[in-house]
């Protein structure tokens, strides 16, 4: 699969509704904020340990300036149109703000717990579901499922509860999220994937839901990921697209853009990555249901002016189009909410 990639969901795959409060409450949000900005003061503390580095997707050198946030600079690589922070914390400065993170600590302790049975029920079921379906349409063994990067460890629970793989083990290397995890029954080793050597192997199936936009070097992660693969075994990937609608309206603005977001693919570029890499890309799509709102959201406080189409379906109409809108956007591939899925040949 090259850069000119077909993304499409259909209607049943998008699932239901979803609304940003029911994932991160209103009222936890100021505290979580504050831990935030002591992890954003302590990761640029650090600066003079900061590298520059060419595009994560193509290794393209040739790029224009994007945005700036929070003191980060992003750059648009000119060939594959992806959108990365350079120069950007070092390895060890990023496993230090992981390892340390007190904004990491809060939503395991108060946020995750807080809106759990929402995500369990209209996140994370449903992904089960997908990964599910992928096994059928290509007749995976139902093994081993690896998740790695399980944050609080609700995927993987719902896995380990649901049975229908024989194991299911998490990699997580964060201290407070391996804690998280355990206390919800599911197996973890506490080690980065790119560590694990001969912990794991064999799985029929690697899952790693938001975490390749955060890896200082992506490449580096997939290499890791191969030798605990089986053979054609399944690889399943989510992260922020960095060509969907909110990113595209917002640009700065767009929560998607984050600190710890160094990296924000496109459909194609990904599908590149993993290619250059060796997995055979199967599918990409952009199943995201949240973007309309983050944009109406803004308008509404003032920050972006719409232009009278978009004014009409998201704010005066928003109840009569806009999940009809969220929609379009998934099912054209054009959501900021991106997966794909992809097979290590045998």
């Amino acid at each position: 699969m090259t850069d000119q990639v077909s993304v499409t969901v259909s209607e049943a795959a998008l699932g239901q509704p979803l609304s940003e409060s029911e994932l991160c409450p209103d009222d936890l949000l100021k505290e979580q904020e504050a831990a935030f900005e002591r992890d954003i003061a302590r990761m640029h503390a650090r600066a003079v340990e900061f590298v520059a580095v060419p595009c994560p997707a193509c290794s393209g050198t040739t790029y224009a300036p994007a945005f700036e946030k929070y003191g980060f600079t992003f750059c648009l690589c000119q060939s594959c149109r992806t959108i990365y922070m350079s120069p950007r914390p070092s390895e060890a400065v990023m496993g230090d703000y992981y390892a340390n993170s007190e904004n990491y600590a809060y939503w395991a302790k108060h946020i995750f717990p807080a809106s759990e049975q929402s995500r369990r029920e209209k996140i994370h079921k449903p992904w089960l579901k997908r990964v599910l379906d992928y096994c059928e349409e290509f007749h995976i063994p139902r093994g081993m499922l690896l998740e790695v990067g399980p944050g609080f460890g609700t995927f993987a629970s719902v896995a380990t509860e649901s049975r229908a793989f024989a194991r299911v083990v998490a990699v997580e290397p964060t201290p407070e999220l391996v804690q998280a995890c355990r206390d919800r029954g599911v197996e973890v080793i506490e080690k980065r994937i790119e560590d694990l050597g001969g912990d794991c192997k064999d799985a029929d199936v690697v899952v790693a839901f938001e975490v390749v936009e955060h890896l200082f070097e992506p490449r580096c992660f997939l290499e890791g990921i191969k030798p605990i693969m089986a053979p054609g075994g399944l690889l399943v990937l989510s992260c922020p697209n960095g060509q969907g609608f909110d990113i595209a309206m917002l640009g700065a603005g767009a929560l998607a853009v984050d600190a710890e977001h160094v990296n924000l693919f496109n459909p194609g570029s990904l599908a590149r990555l993993l290619t250059d890499s060796g997995f055979e890309v199967l599918k990409v799509l952009t199943p995201g249901r949240l973007d309309a709102e983050f944009v109406r959201e803004a308008a509404l406080q003032g920050k972006i002016d719409l232009d009278p189409f978009l004014h009409r379906v998201l704010v005066d109409q928003w109840d009569e189009h806009g999940w009809p809108f969220q929609q379009f956007l998934a099912q054209q591939g054009l959501s900021s909410h991106m997966w794909l899925v992809a097979r290590l040949p045998s």
